[in-house]
């Protein structure tokens, strides 16, 4: 054993929990090879040397991070092309640079391994707390992240977050809007290309823009689920455009979407706004770029990230339990949408 004043190694750290340096390093590393309880022991081991990595010697040493985490169950190469997800971390980001913390983000295949990878990170006491997203109806993260005693906020409707404080829109008022808009120029079938079924603000907009429809009294809404990428969102859009009772204006849940199908409908020989209009979500560079502009369901998504990110830290030290409301997205019309043909109408 080391004196004092030696320098302790993962060699020290192996030899007291009793294996090898290589599960030492896959412990720390979050791998697969050790067991839970061979994870646990390592982590004792190493917290009773004072021993981590340099990522988490902090954390060890002090019982505290100055790292929060986020965990996102979506294609590395959708989080690429995504303007959402980009705008949302960097208004986190300025957020922890205030107050020189760090984000720990990991892409995952689905919520088991969602929920493996915070149980680890908190375990490990790698982060201060973390921040769930695209939660679903009944979401298995909830009791299992609130039994792990992890301090977290989930960005979704209040009756989708559980135990958690609540930071959200009020989607459901923005997709009447919408419809709302769409019906004052003169369209009566309106469609909707939406996102997966499964996500809880999914189903949200889905039963506003049906009521909505309804409501209003026009013709039965047309809505399709999809993955939220370009070509689902393509394909989607040909189906609708090939139907006899074609829609004359479609809403999508992305802004990559809503581009893909703008490219559609050219390809089909419709102009856009003439024969058809379009309204995207989460109003972005890509929104205003396009040709014609795309009218979008506008919010300040940079915003809303720093708004989760100082939230999260008011859940850590204790000083927030309930759910805070960001303001409602609007829409902001642009070339993308006119009054309805008067063909077909």
């Amino acid at each position: 054993m080391n004196s004092s004043t030696d320098r302790v190694t993962i060699k020290d750290v192996a030899a007291r929990a009793g294996v090898s340096k290589g599960a030492v390093s896959l412990a720390f590393n979050h791998k697969p090879g050790v067991s839970a309880a061979t994870r646990e022991r390592i982590f004792e081991a190493a917290r009773e040397l004072g021993w981590a990595p340099s990522a988490t010697a902090r954390s060890l040493s002090n019982q505290r991070v100055d790292v929060v985490g986020l965990a996102l169950c979506r294609p590395a190469r959708l989080l690429g092309l995504e303007p959402f997800y980009m705008e949302f971390i960097s208004g986190i980001e300025s957020v922890l640079a205030e107050r020189s913390c760090s984000l720990l983000l990991r892409l995952v295949r689905d919520l088991d391994e969602e929920i493996a990878v915070y149980k680890a990170w908190w375990s490990g006491r790698m982060i201060a707390g973390a921040i769930l997203v695209d939660l679903r109806e009944d979401d298995p993260r909830l009791p299992a992240l609130k039994g792990a005693g992890l301090p977290a906020v989930a960005v979704g409707h209040p009756s989708l977050t559980g135990p958690f404080p609540a930071v959200w829109t009020d989607d459901a008022s923005a997709v009447g809007e919408a419809v709302r808009y769409l019906a004052a120029l003169g369209h009566r079938r309106i469609a909707r290309v939406g996102g997966p079924a499964d996500l809880g603000h999914s189903a949200i907009r889905t039963r506003a823009f049906a009521s909505t429809m309804s409501e209003l009294g026009l013709e039965e809404a047309r809505q399709i689920a999809t993955g939220f990428d370009e070509k689902e969102g393509a394909r989607a859009t040909r189906s609708l455009l090939l139907a006899a009772d074609r829609p004359t204006a479609i809403v999508y849940d992305n802004d990559i979407m809503a581009v893909a199908g703008a490219g559609v409908a050219a390809e089909m020989g419709f102009t856009v706004p003439d024969d058809l209009s379009l309204v995207a979500w989460d109003d972005s560079q890509l929104c205003r770029i396009t040709h014609p502009t795309l009218s979008a369901m506008s919010h300040d998504v940079h915003h809303f990230g720093a708004e989760v990110a100082r939230i999260l830290f008011d859940v850590i030290n204790g000083t927030r339990t309930g759910p805070h409301q960001a303001p409602t997205p609007t829409l902001t019309p642009r070339g993308s949408t006119a009054r309805a043909p008067r063909t077909g109408e």
